[in-house]
């Protein structure tokens, strides 16, 4: 009775809201295309901030509509929109949400699950895929995500917004997905066997998410061919940094890292490859943020440190139009050359250390424009266990230049080809067999003659002018 109840409040509310914009001509969604989802549970990687906000510090209030505890959480979530939410989509309208507070406090709920019920209808009204609730048990396997241990089958997925199909963006290596054969663009048309047309995100990451040790099949469709893939899901740790120290053809030797996610332990883990690349006397470093997408804030403000000794890494605006400016501190581990590599599928904190290293002109981007998501989410706890992530800013590269939507343009252009696409393998990234990689490295190479010339660098036993002839 009170479902029913309930969700006939909500199909009211929202059309009360859809209305009312159509009828103020609003623009529509001006988010980017695809929206970017990680498997190990449920946790959509981007530029995530987690403040030190207690739940006790949220505005209280005396009025017995919140005494019960399901609308005591429905009330937190709406107190944060109501203060601290950036609007990116143009829907939120300040007069209409104080309406549908009241509203949704009117109900009695019998249990959580309907005040949770109401909390996912509220926030779709929105229309801001970073801005989610997550129940006590989401919430926990978030913040696993974000610490590095992962539990799932290892797929990176895209929500495709024109023909709402569910994408592989790429399988992470060493996961489930990766070791079945999984492909970058392959598409999920079935979950166990249930379709997957018209399904949502929320709904997609529950049918795939299981415990260690259970079996999921996947339908997919690669080139028009109708696969089914069984998985076996698995706790996952994923190293979120690999390096290889390569020779180029002239016989120099440089690094090669890349960083797949931003996570608690990327800081540490790059540091530590800087360090072991410098003392190997190379020449310069190719950075590869491809098909990452994103992580933790603070990981991309402190890894652009390690690359950038002075100027800006990134600056945050809210919607009241505070900036928080974050700078290099001078703990720069390396000045030599470096060349980054990104594409579509680099995305917040990746376009924010790419950006930084492009705007401060500390090297240069190889490669395909980048995702274009330039807000951050802030995590917050509930009372109950539950949590929420809010958009509650948009980040500017050092040079002001707000990217979410558009990206940003990489410094030489290289697009690889669908042949090129089908014929890479995950092992040919970093080598000669990766056509982008190939690019940068006669970037990094001209880079290093012209620090030659201004007598930057001085190795050691090394003929380097014959070397770069």
């Amino acid at each position: 009775m009170v479902g029913s109840k309930l969700k006939n409040l909500y199909n009211k509310l929202l059309l009360d809201q859809r209305n009312y914009f159509v009828e103020k001509n609003l623009k529509g969604f001006l988010g980017t295309k695809f929206l970017k989802y990680i498997f190990y549970g449920t946790f959509t990687l981007s530029a995530i901030a987690f403040p030190s906000l207690p739940v006790s510090s949220l505005p209280q209030s005396t009025s017995s509509l919140i005494s019960e505890s399901p609308k005591e959480v429905i009330d937190q979530v709406w107190q944060i929109i109501y203060r601290d939410y950036l609007d990116s989509s143009g829907k939120y309208d300040s007069i209409k949400w104080l309406e549908l507070r009241k509203k949704l406090l009117s109900v009695g709920y019998v249990d959580a699950s309907e005040s949770y019920d109401a909390i996912r209808g509220m926030l779709s009204s929105l229309e801001d895929p970073y801005t989610r609730f997550l129940d006590p048990r989401e919430f926990k396997e978030m913040r696993i995500d974000t610490s590095g241990e992962l539990t799932g089958v290892g797929i990176q997925l895209s929500l495709d917004k024109e023909t709402n199909s569910l994408v592989v963006v790429s399988p992470i290596e060493g996961t489930p997905a990766f070791n079945a054969g999984i492909k970058p663009n392959d598409v999920i048309i079935s979950i166990n066997e249930e379709s997957t047309q018209g399904m949502s995100i929320d709904n997609a990451v529950k049918l795939i998410r299981g415990k260690k040790g259970s079996e999921v099949v996947l339908g997919l469709k690669r080139n028009n061919k109708i696969l089914k893939i069984e998985l076996v899901r698995a706790r996952i740790e994923i190293n979120a940094v690999e390096t290889k120290l390569n020779k180029t053809q002239s016989g120099l030797d440089i690094g090669y890292i890349r960083l797949k996610q931003f996570n608690a332990n990327s800081v540490r883990e790059m540091r530590n490859a800087i360090s072991n690349l410098e003392s190997e006397n190379i020449y310069g470093y190719i950075l590869d943020l491809r098909r990452n997408p994103g992580g933790l804030l603070e990981a991309s403000i402190e890894i652009s440190r390690l690359w950038i000794r002075e100027g800006i890494i990134v600056s945050t605006e809210t919607r009241d139009g505070i900036k928080d400016v974050r700078r290099a501190n001078g703990s720069s581990l390396t000045k030599l050359p470096v060349v980054v590599l990104v594409d579509g599928g680099s995305a917040s904190a990746s376009e924010i250390v790419s950006g930084a290293i492009q705007d401060n002109n500390r090297g240069i981007l190889v490669g395909q424009r980048t995702f274009g998501k330039g807000l951050v989410q802030s995590v917050r706890s509930l009372s109950d266990g539950s949590g929420l992530t809010v958009t509650i800013a948009k980040y500017l590269t050092p040079k002001g230049k707000d990217i979410h939507k558009y990206g940003i343009e990489p410094d030489i252009e290289y697009k690889l080809s669908e042949q090129e696409i089908l014929e890479l393998r995950r092992e040919h990234l970093g080598t000669k067999k990766d056509p982008q990689y190939k690019v940068a490295e006669s970037a990094l190479l001209n880079k290093i003659k012209n620090s030659k010339k201004k007598t930057t660098y001085n190795p050691i036993g090394s003929n380097i002018n014959y070397a770069l002839e």
